[in-house]
């Protein structure tokens, strides 16, 4: 049963009713959000009864009452609260006693003192007479409560629905801030902070999620201390479906890398690991390339926008040589390219989401463009390439007017030293 259709209407039984409830519905949610939220559901769950209890027992008819939990087939009393009487923790509820059965199967149940399911020698030990509860948390939580006279019943089962929606979104927003605080610090492990001194080259990168994590991803791998393995990656979608994606590029890079593989064989290899993937439906475009020291670039753009190779002379090249982005296509082949990297030039690799930056709403304003990309590096070629970087984001930001992202952005730099004249 759905518990929010049973539950009574706030519009129903009169204007002063109607407000009534929704007074009740702000000021528990005002007082839900005072407390502060602590790392573990069951003392979050305790210290919003209680208080409600204090607040609105005399408004609502629920004096105190129990927390349980579940351990396997039964539910362990946790703690009391309110002015329920202290019972010793531990005590047990087995699952098949039927008004239990009944709030897991219902979301709540209120029970009357002359109700032929209770076992009166169990809630005569709980010291309970009339009751009410809620499940919580998916049936992980059980909440009872403790009734006194006089009452409304029909704001006793409203207060039960609120106080229920309202624990359960604390609960659930804490599970997903856990879930998000993992993946920011897996991200953050994988994401090079800095790159070794290598050769006569400068290697750097940013990646702007548009949320909190994000599905774009940029690597500095050092293969041997003559090559460097160079990725650039975006996932489709944002947020955290896309960030475990890139979890599984990072170790499928690394795998392949540490044994050996070919730079065609590593990417086809990647190419299976995503599409048996959990993340399936999603793709990923990626450019990866192994510079050697001598400047000799091998790579394989997978569906990429195409970095660009710009020359000292400020002629330039995109780097479109691979085949299709890895997912969709299981058995895809790919095939490789190569390049130079001669003193004074530059390497560019980018997301979409920073060349279609815009500066009105999606779809209807002027993008920032791959032109004025290509345009804006070329004019600041002479500087350092963390410069270059910094500066480019700037102008992207200021293209945009300050608008939020709808993308993750991104931008990878190698710049080799020019000759000293």
């Amino acid at each position: 049963m759905n518990t929010a259709a049973t539950l009574l209407d706030p519009e129903e039984g009169g204007d002063a009713t109607a407000e009534r409830y929704r007074r009740l519905m702000r000021e528990v949610d005002r007082l839900a959000q005072s407390l502060e939220r602590g790392d573990e559901d069951v003392p979050t769950i305790q210290r919003l009864a209680d208080a409600l209890t204090k607040s609105f027992g005399r408004q609502t008819g629920l004096s105190g009452g129990r927390l349980y939990l579940r351990e396997g087939d039964d539910f362990l009393l946790w703690s009391t609260f309110g002015d329920a009487q202290e019972v010793r923790r531990g005590t047990r509820v087995p699952e098949s006693y039927l008004p239990l059965r009944r709030v897991l199967d219902e979301g709540w149940v209120y029970i009357r003192s002359d109700d032929p399911s209770i076992d009166r020698e169990l809630e005569g030990r709980l010291g309970v007479d009339e009751f009410a509860a809620i499940e919580l948390g998916g049936g992980e939580y059980l909440l009872a409560f403790d009734l006194v006279e006089p009452h409304d019943t029909d704001q006793v089962i409203f207060t039960l629905g609120l106080l229920r929606r309202t624990i359960d979104q604390q609960i659930r927003t804490a599970e997903m801030t856990t879930v998000l605080r993992e993946a920011r610090r897996i991200q953050n492990s994988i994401v090079p902070h800095s790159v070794p001194r290598f050769g006569d080259f400068e290697i750097v990168g940013r990646i702007e999620p548009m949320e909190a994590v994000g599905g774009d991803f940029y690597d500095c791998i050092p293969l041997t201390d003559k090559i460097v393995g160079l990725a650039l990656a975006d996932v489709s979608g944002h947020g955290l479906p896309a960030a475990l994606q890139v979890r599984d590029i990072y170790m499928g890079l690394r795998m392949g890398t540490a044994r050996d593989f070919k730079i065609v064989r590593t990417v086809e290899r990647l190419n299976e690991i995503i599409h048996h993937s959990r993340g399936t439906g999603r793709f990923v475009a990626m450019f990866y390339g192994e510079l050697e020291i001598d400047g000799t670039l091998i790579f394989v753009n997978a569906g990429h926008p195409p970095p660009f190779h710009l020359r000292a002379d400020g002629s330039i090249r995109l780097l479109e040589k691979g085949g299709t982005v890895l997912g969709p296509f299981p058995g895809a082949t790919y095939t490789r390219g190569y390049l130079t990297m001669e003193p004074g030039d530059l390497l560019v690799a980018y997301t979409d989401g920073l060349t279609e930056s815009s500066d009105g709403e999606p779809g209807s304003g002027e993008e920032f463009g791959l032109d004025r990309l290509v345009e804006r590096v070329r004019d600041l070629r002479r500087l350092p390439a963390q410069e270059i970087l910094e500066r480019v984001f700037d102008e992207v930001r200021e293209h945009t007017q300050g608008r939020p992202q709808t993308d993750d952005r991104t931008l990878a730099l190698v710049k080799r030293a020019a000759p000293k004249s």
